[in-house]
């Protein structure tokens, strides 16, 4: 395999492991969520987290679909319906169903992307992008909305809140947990 080809597929893989961490966040954050609080809308202005998983739904579908070759910006996309609140806890099921087969687009398409497709060019909105720069872009986006609805769900669950990544004041047992699982034989062994 030439450099090229090594660091193609390393960064192929970066991306399916970022994407897959986006999407686990968010999953956590949504599933502490009870159905009717997935449609709170914390004030005038904001988003619940029902509109934000159908905004990343849409996106997604659109983006993904036949990312090769066809435009980002699907002519059927209704990307202001996107933000239009869900008004019972009985959509809450189908967006949990859409939001699944949504991401299934996307890491469908990352396990076929071969590392000479990342200097290829894609189109968003008529502007072109490589394949990399695509990816890149949508993975900041991802990122922002899953830290979104994140926030969301620790704000609505309060004291009931289960903290997503290492504890308040827990930090040095965390490092020294994954130091020793990491390496059993201790620091000399290194």
């Amino acid at each position: 395999m030439s450099t090229s080809d090594a660091l193609g597929q390393a960064v192929l893989t970066t991306l399916r492991h970022n994407f897959t961490a986006y999407k686990t966040l968010t999953d956590r954050a949504l599933a502490q969520l009870s159905e009717t609080e997935w449609l709170v809308v914390p004030a005038p202005g904001a988003n619940s987290a029902a509109v934000i998983v159908q905004h990343m739904i849409g996106n997604l579908r659109s983006r993904f679909t036949d990312f090769l070759t066809t435009d980002g910006e699907k002519p059927d996309r209704q990307r202001d319906q996107e933000f239009e609140e869900p008004t019972s806890v009985a959509a809450v099921a189908g967006l949990q169903q859409g939001w699944e087969a949504a991401w299934g687009i996307l890491f469908t398409l990352l396990e076929e992307l071969q590392p000479a497709d990342l200097l290829r060019t894609v189109t968003i909105r008529g502007e072109e992008h490589t394949v990399l720069a695509a990816l890149e872009r949508q993975a900041t986006h991802y990122a922002y909305h899953s830290g979104q609805v994140v926030q969301l769900a620790k704000h609505l669950r309060g004291q009931a809140w289960r903290t997503l990544s290492v504890p308040r004041g827990q930090s040095e047992q965390f490092n020294q947990q994954m130091r020793a699982r990491l390496n059993p034989a201790g620091p000399s062994a290194v």
